[in-house]
């Protein structure tokens, strides 16, 4: 963004200069004005028209007339080129919507292109060119003249890249795609636009019609051909998201990849992702592509903004400046917010999500990409599905369909990532393992039934992962035994864990329903509980030690010596016992 300051540096820049270029150009250079209004007024037609089809690349268009403009400058004179092309910067400004806020566009792009015709008319007469005596057989005449073609074009290219660094701090790359059609369009253009100077001079007027209506034909063509690769380009780069989307499995790298591709792909500032909740919209992602900022809403209700909006019709919205979406009131969207693309994210016959896009720039969005996005958002719908059904099924293998809580095969999981992770870090930290089995629970089964020993399993559970909350994770280990990991924690604190779980279990009977008693309500079962701790790095090097090393305190420490009991593992007590 252009600071405030910037702003009126150049205004005053050019109130102070493009008078004098124009003053200077017009009493102290060649000037061929008399009786060739009508000339003059047609070049400017033509090249009105060539300026009406640029092609925009990163914000800055790139308008095809320097052919046309070289012409005028051997034909009429510096003064004439200078007034002609200043009529060209304002039909391309006004082409590309240039608003209010890009009024300093205008006196920018007035003096830049001064400051480029008036070097580049001192480069055309060091090499000896003469505006009365120019001839397409005097070969210095003609290296003076592509002498001036190509400062128009290194100078024009030069300051656009000193502009890119100073005004807009942008990271400035020479040899991008913007300088390569700025090439193809000067050597298309500037041969043509001698040969209209050469016809003009040799049949008058009416060279200009000879040469002015195919010229503007290249333009079209040029510009057909820009937006012919810019299509397949995205097509291709498309294709690309969305097989990166469908290899994602997890719901947040899904959200990850496409938010990243899109804003690299689109001129965006801010990018969103909501996922429908009923008749709500919830932020999953949002991007402040220059300024990282956070987002600053979580939740869009229907209607509301231009998501809701999309949520309640299921129809993108495509707006290409503020004027366009005026009825559209909201808190939640950014004030210097012009071009706007929201599109429903589909899944079937269903929207599930929707993707809005907003930038500060007029006309930063055209249908075609609005076509673009709506692959993309068909491919995140397909994604985000896959996604979750991964998750659903990922979490369903990792849990105990009894007591729904994790099952063993994740803790062996877990703790295998976690001691690489540590391994890797080159760090050494304490983590313990707690194993609990319920006593004499074959009785409970015997007594009351599978179906109350079902109810009790479960209770447990429950009792674990309340006492355990964050501090670590709870699993069944098989049968009546269960596991806790805890990350982080010692010896003396992991005892105090596993005393708070051994009398959460004993201090409170369990209520159980589903038994076999010839009773007709709920009755109270107490059990106890053995106990076994092993923690790292003093009880073992490896997880499956820690494993092993829990379970043998907890069958001989614990177990052997009267149950209900917490036991901590001791290689040389336990070996003598």
């Amino acid at each position: 963004m252009v600071t405030k300051r910037k702003v009126i540096f150049i205004w005053l820049l050019w109130l102070i200069f493009w008078p004098v270029i124009l003053w200077l150009s017009y009493h102290h250079y060649y000037v061929n004005i008399e009786n060739h209004i009508v000339d003059i007024s047609l070049f400017g037609l033509f090249l009105g028209i060539v300026a009406w089809f640029p092609i925009t690349i990163k914000d800055n268009p790139v308008f095809f007339v320097n052919g046309i403009s070289m012409a005028v400058f051997l034909i009429f004179g510096l003064f004439v080129e200078i007034i002609l092309t200043l009529l060209a910067i304002v039909i391309v400004l006004l082409k590309i919507g240039a608003g209010k806020k890009d009024l300093y566009r205008y006196p920018l792009n007035m003096l830049m292109f001064s400051i480029v015709s008036v070097i580049s008319a001192a480069v055309f007469n060091l090499l000896g060119g003469s505006h009365e005596t120019i001839s397409a057989q005097s070969e210095d005449q003609i290296a003076a003249v592509f002498g001036y073609a190509i400062s128009i074009f290194l100078f024009n290219t030069l300051l656009n890249k000193l502009l890119e660094k100073v005004l807009y701090n942008r990271k400035v790359k020479i040899f991008d795609e913007g300088l390569r059609w700025e090439f193809i369009s000067a050597s298309m253009t500037i041969p043509v636009g001698f040969v209209l100077f050469v016809l003009y001079t040799e049949i008058g007027i009416f060279g200009i019609f000879y040469l002015g209506i195919p010229f503007v034909f290249i333009s079209i063509i040029l510009m057909l051909l820009y937006s012919y690769q810019e299509i397949n380009r995205f097509l291709e780069k498309t294709g690309d998201i969305g097989h990166r989307l469908t290899n994602r499995m997890e719901l947040t790298n899904v959200y990850d990849v496409f938010i990243q591709e899109i804003s690299d792909l689109l001129p965006i500032d801010y990018a969103y992702i909501f996922m429908a909740n009923q008749d709500r919209l919830v932020l999953e992602r949002f991007e402040d592509v220059h300024h990282q900022t956070d987002a600053p809403f979580r939740v869009i209700e229907c209607r509301e903004g231009f998501s809701g909006t999309v949520l309640r019709s299921g129809k993108p919205l495509l707006y290409k400046n503020a004027s366009n979406w005026s009825d559209i009131k909201s808190e939640k969207i950014f004030p210097d917010t012009e071009s706007v693309l929201s599109l429903p994210v589909e899944y079937g016959d269903t929207v599930i999500g929707v993707v809005t896009l907003e930038s500060k720039a007029r006309n930063a969005f055209e249908k075609m990409h609005l076509r673009v996005m709506t692959i993309l958002t068909g491919y995140l719908g397909v994604a985000v599905e896959n996604a979750k059904n991964y998750e659903t099924a990922k979490l369903n293998s990792e849990k105990d369909g009894l007591t729904n809580i994790y099952n063993f095969t994740y803790i062996e999981r877990l703790l295998e990532d976690h001691f690489d992770t540590m391994k890797r870090e080159g760090i050494v930290k304490p983590a313990s393992l707690i194993i609990l089995d319920l006593d004499h629970f074959k009785h409970v089964n015997d007594t009351y039934g599978h179906e109350a020993g079902n109810e009790i399993l479960a209770q447990v559970a429950q009792r674990l992962k309340a006492a355990t909350g964050n501090n670590g994770v709870t699993a069944r280990y098989g049968g009546e035994e269960f596991v806790v990991f805890l990350p982080d924690f010692d010896l003396v604190e992991t005892v105090q864990m596993a005393e708070t779980l051994r009398s959460d279990i004993f201090s409170e009977s369990f209520n159980i329903e589903n038994h076999m008693l010839d009773l007709n309500h709920p009755i109270d079962i107490r059990i106890t509980a053995s106990i076994g701790v092993a923690t790292y790095p003093s009880d073992c090097e490896t997880p499956s030690e820690l494993i092993r090393h829990a379970d043998r305190a907890m069958y001989i420490g614990a177990k052997q010596k009267g149950r209900n009991r917490v036991a901590v593992y001791n290689q040389e007590a336990l070996e003598t016992s």
